[in-house]
């Protein structure tokens, strides 16, 4: 835990970013690319720029209780070792994702195509939705001035 929210706003930007490493190691690229871009490149940069533009406060701090660390150690230390232990007691040679077995052809233009054909509808629906919601949130922005700041 950070004391600073900045700093764990920066830490979630490595999370991603590692996540997105594992989609690469995965052999799912597209995904990889999707989550740096809309993960990374839009929601955590809003959330930055939101958490930097905001006023802060100064002379206010807030402290944590000493039993609330002493119990999130013990249940961390507690996950740990229930995960260390399957981790120690799964067979790993015999799963089946482990095995070398063809896959489908995953591509971007796959994507596309599938997106454009049998989904088209789906994705207009989603198109029309966040257009509304752009909408919405454009007239909650436009509802915050004064009354009395119109320009006549």
């Amino acid at each position: 835990m950070s004391k600073n929210i900045l700093y764990s706003a920066f830490a979630l930007i490595a999370t991603f970013i590692g996540m997105a490493g594992i989609f690469v190691l995965l052999g799912a690229e597209f995904v990889a690319i999707t989550q740096i871009l809309v993960y990374v490149g839009g929601v955590l940069i809003l959330m930055v720029f939101g958490i930097m533009l905001t006023n802060r406060l100064s002379q206010a701090k807030v402290e944590t209780e000493v039993y609330n660390k002493f119990f999130g150690i013990l249940i961390s230390a507690g996950l740990f070792y229930i995960l260390a232990k399957a981790i120690e007691m799964a067979d790993f040679a015999n799963m089946g994702w482990m095995k070398n077995t063809p896959s489908a052809p995953s591509s971007v233009s796959d994507l596309g195509m599938k997106i454009m054909t049998d989904y088209v509808l789906v994705f207009e629906v989603i198109g029309i939705l966040l257009l509304l919601a752009l909408i919405g949130a454009v007239r909650i922005a436009g509802n915050t001035r004064e009354e009395g700041t119109d320009a006549a």
